[in-house]
């Protein structure tokens, strides 16, 4: 049966929760300041701009679209503000309130954006020495609202090296 819209953006948030979570979850404390290169990236530097693209997608939804470029602070507060602006945005889609914003462009602009630097981090994982198990992400228990931190653990059948 045919997914609506808002219905397939809330599942590509959860998706982008579970995945987030995957590649922050075990990083090792010097993953946050880890430059591989010097016109690099920090994975706390991708991690805060992430935050921003959230709370930017937010925005978005109410009809007053404003971009905000944050300072990050340290690796634990920009995890929790990921997953809070997450947990804010997802209420918002799912509380039946009107969308002042055309879904496809939330997807095309934020969400696409977050789901690129979550594949940056897992790569920076990889690099910094410190690499996550990849998965078969088509049978994770990826559900609907499920945007927290705490996700479901992956199946080890799922996952390999």
């Amino acid at each position: 049966m045919p997914k609506s819209d808002l219905e397939m953006l809330r599942h590509t948030l959860a998706t982008l929760a579970y995945r987030a979570a995957k590649a922050v979850r075990t990083a090792p404390e010097s993953f946050a300041d880890f430059l591989p290169g010097p016109t690099s990236n920090t994975p706390l530097q991708i991690l805060g701009h992430m935050g921003d693209l959230i709370d930017w997608a937010y925005t978005m939804i109410s009809g007053t679209p404003e971009w905000n470029s944050s300072t990050p602070k340290d690796w634990q507060s920009e995890c929790r503000r990921l997953f809070d602006s997450l947990k804010k945005f997802d209420d918002a889609l799912a509380s039946g309130e009107p969308i002042n914003y055309e879904l496809e462009r939330i997807f095309q602009g934020p969400i696409a954006d977050a789901l690129t630097h979550t594949g940056q981090l897992a790569m920076l994982r990889r690099l910094h020495g410190s690499p996550m198990k990849g998965e078969n992400y088509s049978r994770a228990d990826i559900r609907m609202g499920s945007v927290g931190m705490d996700q479901t653990p992956p199946d080890p059948r799922n996952e390999f090296d």
